[in-house]
């Protein structure tokens, strides 16, 4: 325990940077555990879609959506959500709607604006396509 003093009182600012980079981690765990936006697994969203008429979102543009997406995916990319909002999804408001994106990095942000839009069953792909994929699922193209 002596050595760690000794170690973070002769290096500052590496002591400082590693304390910064834990309260955030920290900060960011709690944040995912509290947001009513749930990261889920490929076999929670294939329960979603068969079981409740889930909805799979996917943000990835009409290229890559084109190329390969989850069977009975809507496809609305992030130009299409900033032209004209989430008027094409008012039918799903009630359903469970699970956003997909390439990693599952960008579909946090989309999600959050469609649940504060009153959607209130909104999920996340963990892991996005690339998940999907690597998991072995069925693609249509």
């Amino acid at each position: 325990m002596e050595q760690l003093i000794t170690f973070a009182g002769d290096n500052g600012m590496l002591s400082a940077v590693w304390v910064a980079l834990v309260v955030m981690i920290i900060v960011t765990t709690i944040k995912m555990k509290m947001s009513p936006i749930k990261q889920i697994s490929t076999q929670d969203l294939t329960f979603l879609m068969n079981r409740e008429e889930g909805v799979a979102l996917d943000i990835r543009k009409e290229k890559e959506f084109k190329a390969g997406h989850i069977l009975d995916a809507i496809n609305l990319s992030n130009e299409k959500i900033t032209e004209k909002g989430f008027t094409s999804l008012e039918k799903y408001k009630d359903k469970p709607i699970i956003v997909v994106c390439a990693a599952g990095m960008s579909a946090v942000q989309v999600a959050s604006k469609i649940h504060k839009e009153g959607f209130t069953r909104v999920s996340v792909l963990k892991g996005g396509m690339n998940s999907w994929t690597s998991a072995g699922l069925p693609v249509a193209k």
